[in-house]
C-alpha cells in the first residue's frame, strides 16, 4: 500500500474530492492532500514541500518541468470562466463582449481571484480600457472562491473558473464568459522529480483519464481531455 501526496489548487477541488476516495477504495492506496494557491504552486514545490503529484493549470505544469521540478504534463481538463451574482439577484447580460463590459462598469462591487481566471481578466479590463475604472470596486482573493464573497453580499458580480463556482451555496452562475472573450484554461497533472512513489502517483493520472472518472470530472463543471 502506497502512501501519496497530492498538491493542487482549488479548481479541480471538487472532482478530486469524489475521486480520490474511489482510488482509496479500488487500490488501498492513501491520499493525502496539499492545497496550494497556483501563484504559490512553484514556489512551494522549490522549497522542498514533500509531494507526489501536482494538478494544476497547465502553465504551471511547464514551469515546474522547465525548472527540472517535475517530469511529463498530462493534460486533465479544460474549464473556462464563468460569472455568478448572489442568489436571487438581477443577472448581468452576458451575451457579448461590450454588454459584460457594461455590466462591470455598472456594477457597485467586483470580485475575482488571483488565479489563473483573475490574470486574464486583469488583462482583459486593461485591452477594454476600463482597468482604471475598476480598480477601487475590485477585491481580488487567494485561497477561498470568489463565489463565497459573492453569497456573503461584499461583491455584486463574481468572475473564477466555472469548476470553482458551481459548488458555493447563495448564488447563481449566470453562466460562462461571452465566447469571443471567453479564456480556457487546461488543467494538468505532473508526478514530481522528488517523489516518493512516483509509481503510485502516475496510477492515479491514469485513474483520472478513466471513463467513471471523466464523468464526475464533466458533472463539476470542466471538460475531460
Amino acid at each position: 500500500m502506497a502512501e501519496l501526496t497530492v498538491m493542487q489548487s482549488l479548481a479541480f477541488k471538487e472532482a478530486y474530492l469524489t475521486l480520490a476516495p474511489r482510488y482509496e477504495r479500488a487500490t488501498g492506496h492513501r491520499i493525502s492532500t496539499l492545497w496550494v494557491p497556483t501563484a504559490k504552486v512553484v514556489a512551494t514545490v522549490e522549497r522542498g514541500e514533500a509531494a507526489d503529484l501536482v494538478i494544476i493549470a497547465a502553465a504551471v505544469v511547464d514551469e515546474l518541468i522547465a525548472k527540472g521540478l517535475a517530469r511529463e504534463r498530462i493534460d486533465l481538463a479544460t474549464c473556462g470562466v464563468a460569472v455568478a451574482v448572489k442568489a436571487g439577484a438581477p443577472r448581468p447580460d452576458l451575451s457579448s463582449a461590450e454588454s459584460l463590459k457594461r455590466a462591470v462598469l455598472g456594477a457597485k462591487s467586483i470580485v475575482y481571484s488571483r488565479g489563473p481566471s483573475g490574470v486574464y481578466l486583469d488583462g482583459l479590463f486593461r485591452r477594454m480600457g476600463i482597468s482604471g475604472e475598476l480598480e477601487h470596486k475590485l477585491t481580488r482573493v487567494q485561497g477561498e472562491p470568489s463565489g463565497e464573497v459573492v453569497a456573503r453580499g461584499f461583491a455584486e458580480i463574481g468572475f473564477q473558473q466555472m469548476s470553482e463556482l458551481l459548488p458555493v451555496a447563495g448564488i447563481d452562475v449566470v453562466g460562462p464568459l461571452p465566447a469571443e472573450i471567453q479564456e480556457i484554461t487546461t488543467f494538468a497533472a505532473t508526478v514530481l522529480a522528488k517523489a516518493r512513489e512516483p509509481q503510485a502517483a502516475r496510477e492515479v493520472i491514469d485513474y483520472l483519464g478513466t471513463e467513471d472518472a471523466k464523468a464526475v470530472i464533466r458533472a463539476t463543471g470542466m471538460e475531460p481531455v
